[in-house]
């Protein structure tokens, strides 16, 4: 970096944002006045070395791969971009495209806006086709969808809580454990009582007695994460508040599925601390498995945590994840990645995450290819829950985790499945999908001419017009 400096605008301002921080505070920080942070947000002003030395100490951030994410970030998204299948007609070499990302960063911005609103009126519309926006309810409306676009645009990170939850960890552990913390800071005991008596309740809390109650059919996993959530209730109450208020919430429901989402962040972030978690996940290349059993939690609590290790200056794989049951029905997505997930449904049927039942608590592995030439890696698995005694029903599910092809490498599953095999082709939806030959679809894609099969029947369900 010369003296003038370099212009890391946008990089600038999502690293404030995921901070929490406004413009004044940054400035007071860095001693220079808020409207100075406005022009470097805005690329009307370069970052100096100086000012990269000040980010590095107030915030203990890497600078010499401050800049590193930037360019490379808008490249890879205008590259996904520019591989729309609306766009296959038009020539765009590396060079332009890079040329762009870095001496147009508004302009290339403003395209990847526009791209993913068209992307999002897409989806939109195969909602529409299919049926969802007949609910009494309009889509804009949905408190589970709201919920998961709050997540999303945070890339399911929050660094104050991870922050909070690392300094309340070392308290529990000095107090003796999650019970006795408990017992010590709120005067509530912990029981254990049988899941007849909890009459459908995995928790409560009984202030009047200062109890909190468990049911003594979850496995010690499960105890300590609703041990952990009820302390997150009880110590970070203004801080969930204060971030959920940031989602502007439409309605209720969705202040509230936001609220039970932050508890259980927090919770998560309470048994697996940012920094000791990371740093086990990397030197076990994300063995998901040997991770969990050293911080005593679930298959899918530790691949639940992995998906929320973006905070700025310690960013790890950014993973997608996804929970499916044996009807395809979705009931947890989070995406600190790239990967493109259907808003509804379950998505591709290829996708290994839908077959995994025949092979339960094995690890399934998978290279997958989008239409747009994307390439992922993906592992998928059975996790149960519920059941912990005779007579008490259990729920068999399906979780996967993604990450870009190019992250592969580092994660121990790809061992034996290098990256040299055939990916799987596969789409978001079918309706969304506009690969010709495949025989798994069940739907034609939306904006393709149904061909009549009078004289010839394909073996794929539907032959289409091509584009």
């Amino acid at each position: 970096m010369d003296k003038q400096g370099i212009y890391l605008g946008p990089r600038l301002r999502r690293l404030r944002r995921d901070l929490g921080l406004t413009q004044a505070n940054m400035a007071a920080d860095l001693d220079i006045s808020p409207s100075y942070i406005a022009l470097m947000e805005r690329n009307q002003r370069p970052v100096t070395a100086e000012t990269l030395l000040k980010l590095a100490k107030a915030y203990k951030i890497d600078f010499s791969t401050f800049d590193e994410d930037t360019g490379a970030a808008i490249v890879a998204r205008l590259n996904a971009a520019m591989r729309d299948p609306l766009l296959a007609d038009i020539d765009f070499g590396p060079l332009e495209i890079a040329d762009a990302a870095h001496s147009f960063p508004g302009f290339a911005e403003a395209l990847l806006r526009l791209h993913t609103a068209y992307k999002e009126e897409q989806f939109e519309l195969a909602d529409r086709r299919q049926g969802f926006a007949a609910k009494n309810t309009p889509i804009a409306g949905d408190p589970v969808a709201a919920v998961q676009s709050f997540l999303s645009a945070r890339r399911n990170c929050f660094p104050i809580l991870d922050a909070e939850a690392e300094k309340l960890a070392s308290r529990i552990n000095e107090a003796g454990g999650l019970t006795s913390y408990l017992k010590q800071r709120h005067n509530l005991r912990v029981r254990r009582l049988p899941t007849s008596v909890m009459t459908g309740s995995l928790r409560r809390l009984d202030w009047h007695r200062k109890d909190l109650l468990l049911d003594e059919s979850l496995d010690v996993a499960g105890q300590n994460f609703q041990m952990a959530q009820q302390i997150a209730y009880l110590d970070f109450e203004e801080s969930i508040q204060t971030t959920v208020a940031e989602g502007k919430f439409e309605n209720d429901n969705g202040a509230r599925l936001a609220s039970r989402a932050l508890a259980a962040y927090c919770a998560a972030a309470i048994l697996m601390p940012y920094a000791s978690f990371a740093k086990a996940a990397e030197a076990r290349r994300y063995d998901v498995e040997a991770v969990a059993r050293q911080f005593s939690v679930s298959f899918e609590q530790a691949a639940h945590r992995l998906t929320t290790l973006q905070k700025p200056g310690q960013e790890l794989i950014p993973f997608s994840f996804i929970r499916v049951d044996a009807a395809g029905n979705v009931s947890k997505r989070l995406n600190s990645g790239t990967f493109p997930f259907a808003r509804h449904g379950g998505g591709c049927p290829l996708w290994t995450v839908h077959q995994v039942f025949t092979s339960p608590y094995q690890v399934v592995t998978q290279w997958l290819e989008l239409p747009d030439g994307q390439r992922f890696f993906s592992i998928a698995r059975t996790v149960s829950s519920g059941g912990g005694g005779f007579g008490i029903p259990s729920v068999e599910r399906a979780v996967a985790l993604v990450c870009e092809a190019h992250h592969a490498d580092r994660l121990v599953y790809s061992r034996n499945h290098p990256q040299t095999q055939s990916p799987t082709p596969i789409g978001i939806v079918c309706r969304l999908c506009h690969r010709m030959e495949c025989t798994a679809r069940s739907e034609p894609p939306i904006g393709r001419q149904i061909l009549f099969d009078n004289y010839r029947r394909l073996n794929a369900p539907f032959g289409f017009s091509d584009p």
